[in-house]
């Protein structure tokens, strides 16, 4: 499929940028929030890393890997504890404006560096939906649209239960964020622009040293 396709290409592409710009390598210490192995599997490098990810994703990580259950928002780590902090594609998750300034803040506070990739809401395809422009439009309308016009359900397979919960989660929980949010959350961040035809699809906020 073409978007699986275009998927495994950016996250190639976004990992060997992380590897370079962090110059990774496989004593680098990396706190990974979030996500889970899969990731990994399109760097060029693999450093020593820690998941920290809710218990319903343990299964996800990988068997070998070295994992910790918690939560983002309150980090169970000293400052500066990690060389890299890295963070894909969740901030949006984690709840209203309160909880991504809690969970920037953390993510700031325990890495040395940090990675923090997040769809940009500028964007004109809503990038969990794969669906034009209906991150744009007002909740009322999305509440009607999202079920009956994702094109996330018609190139999928899934059951109908996991596709009602899929729809109440973004509904319920994913907050997409500007280029602008993502500079107010990380203020000591360079915001780097992962672009698709010329268009941010993606944004990065990137510290390459803690700031004292």
């Amino acid at each position: 499929m073409l978007l699986d396709w275009l998927q495994r290409r950016f996250r190639a592409r976004r990992m060997a940028e992380l590897a370079r710009l962090a110059r990774l390598t496989e004593r680098t210490r990396v706190l990974d929030v979030g996500g889970t192995a899969e990731i990994w599997s399109f760097a060029p490098v693999t450093p020593r890393i820690t998941f920290l990810n809710q218990a319903r994703a343990s299964h996800e990580i990988g068997e070998r890997s070295q994992v910790v259950l918690g939560d983002g928002l309150r980090l169970p780590f000293r400052d500066r504890s990690f060389d890299l902090v890295f963070s894909n594609s969740v901030i949006e998750h984690v709840g209203d404006a309160g909880a991504q300034a809690q969970f920037a803040a953390e993510l700031a506070r325990v890495g040395k560096q940090y990675w923090v990739e997040t769809p940009n809401r500028g964007f004109p395809v809503e990038q969990h939906l794969w669906t034009p422009v209906v991150h744009w439009l007002p909740k009322a309308w999305q509440r009607r649209l999202v079920p009956r016009c994702s094109l996330w359900a018609l190139l999928t397979k899934h059951t109908r239960e996991e596709r009602e919960f899929y729809f109440r989660h973004y509904l319920d929980s994913v907050h997409l964020l500007s280029e602008a949010d993502l500079r107010a959350l990380f203020p000591g961040a360079i915001v780097l622009r992962e672009r698709f035809l010329g268009w941010p699809k993606a944004l990065v906020a990137w510290r390459k040293e803690s700031v004292t």
